[in-house]
């Protein structure tokens, strides 16, 4: 793989993440399939031949491998500022700009679900892998971004054949989607509900939307707290005095109210459980004290979790996830090696990689070529690139002069 890849230090990443911004932020700067063709167009437009847009809950990115005699970062950075409606200091705050081989390290981290919400989600692979296969058969990659995503995706299937990093929650937020796929297996058939306004209620809520919750409502007895966490997670609204009917409709419901006073007795739990069929219903309550009536643990059908149980659960695994994250890390650091680091040894005797000078030497000889013709003048530089990786792959021991002869 190494030595296919060339033109590494044009490889560059611009995004948003769960680190870097705010949810509100994302729900701005998501792209939708529908806005897909748009975007592609507009990178096109800013001279970015090879693009591929990864836009989910938790992140919104755009990668790509461009022209040396261009800088895109900046074109991708007002792009976005238009898409999303926002000021370009505010997108500049709120993303990232990665190159060469962090650009890479970051694109293994989010294939080997090293850099999701919740650590070693294998749904997140799934997810770009089917998103990038879409661009490449519709045109939008490009051989050099191809090899560094097939390395990707081959890197992300070594981490969870060789690592146990899907297998061991070490966070709540991880323990509350592993209880809940338990229970309920793909959460994207799931509904969910979140009372109350506590800030690890909605902490809960977001890990659940990322891995797949298809719909949550938020309520709360004061409804301009209800509109305003549901203004942040994205989600629907609902009053209290409907609690029962959306406790029916909820397969997963979050407790966040914190009052020292039940908000949901055993008696509400059965009612809901009887409504719904005897279908299981998963609680978490997060309240301290807690929101649940104890006695709800004797019902069939309910299963509740209380802090204290999640944390058992994290426990279980910390010490083993720490270890397996490790060894993922190990793999990923090696790959960056092996597909980046490894060829700077190669510029001293000119054996597949060419020097700053030769590249530069290039540039400036094309457009001296192309008489100010800036279309051409790339075209021109791209030619004499491919003769070079052309010669270098037949004849390993070629110098950059030899192209002359």
């Amino acid at each position: 793989m190494a030595n296919k890849i060339i033109y590494k230090k044009y490889f560059l990443v611009v995004g948003a993440n769960h680190r870097s911004s705010t949810m509100l932020f994302r729900d701005k700067l998501a792209i939708k399939d529908r806005q897909l063709t748009n975007v592609y167009d507009r990178l096109l437009d800013a001279g970015i031949q090879q693009s591929f847009v990864l836009s989910t809950k938790d992140r919104t990115e755009i990668y790509a491998f461009h022209d040396p005699l261009t800088n895109p970062a900046s074109e991708i950075i007002k792009l976005l500022s238009s898409h999303a409606g926002v000021g370009r200091g505010e997108i500049e705050a709120q993303t990232y700009v990665l190159t060469s081989g962090e650009a890479f390290r970051h694109l293994l981290a989010v294939c080997c679900a090293l850099d999701s919400l919740v650590i070693g989600d294998p749904r997140v692979s799934n997810i770009l892998n089917t998103s990038y296969n879409a661009a490449k058969h519709a045109g939008k990659t490009g051989v050099e971004l191809d090899l560094l995503f097939e390395e990707a995706f081959t890197t992300s299937k070594r981490v969870f054949r060789e690592t146990e990093i899907s297998r061991r929650p070490v966070s709540i937020p991880a323990a509350t989607v592993q209880v809940a796929r338990d229970l309920h297996g793909d959460l994207s058939h799931c509904s969910g509900l979140l009372i109350g306004a506590g800030e690890m209620g909605e902490m809960l809520a977001t890990s659940l939307l990322s891995a797949g919750l298809a719909h949550l409502v938020v309520t709360h007895p004061t409804l301009t707290k209800a509109d305003s966490i549901g203004q942040n997670l994205n989600c629907h609204v609902g009053r209290m005095e409907e609690l029962p009917v959306l406790l029916a409709k909820s397969d997963i419901v979050l407790t966040s109210m914190n009052t020292r006073r039940f908000t949901l007795t055993r008696d509400t739990i059965k009612s809901a459980s009887t409504i719904r069929r005897r279908k299981p219903i998963l609680i978490i309550d997060t309240g301290v004290p807690g929101d649940v009536d104890y006695a709800a643990m004797e019902l069939e059908d309910a299963f509740l979790y209380t802090l204290d149980d999640l944390e058992k659960v994290t426990r279980e695994g910390v010490k083993t996830r720490e270890v397996e994250t490790n060894k993922a890390w190990k793999i990923v650091e090696d790959e960056v090696t092996n597909v980046f680091t490894e060829q700077e040894k190669l510029v001293s005797d000119n054996k597949g990689l060419m020097s700053n000078d030769f590249i530069e030497g290039l540039r400036q000889k094309a457009l001296a070529d192309a008489l100010g013709d800036a279309d051409k003048a790339t075209q021109l530089f791209f030619q004499s690139l491919k003769q070079y990786e052309k010669a270098t792959r037949a004849l390993p021991g070629v110098e950059p002069n030899d192209l002359d002869k």
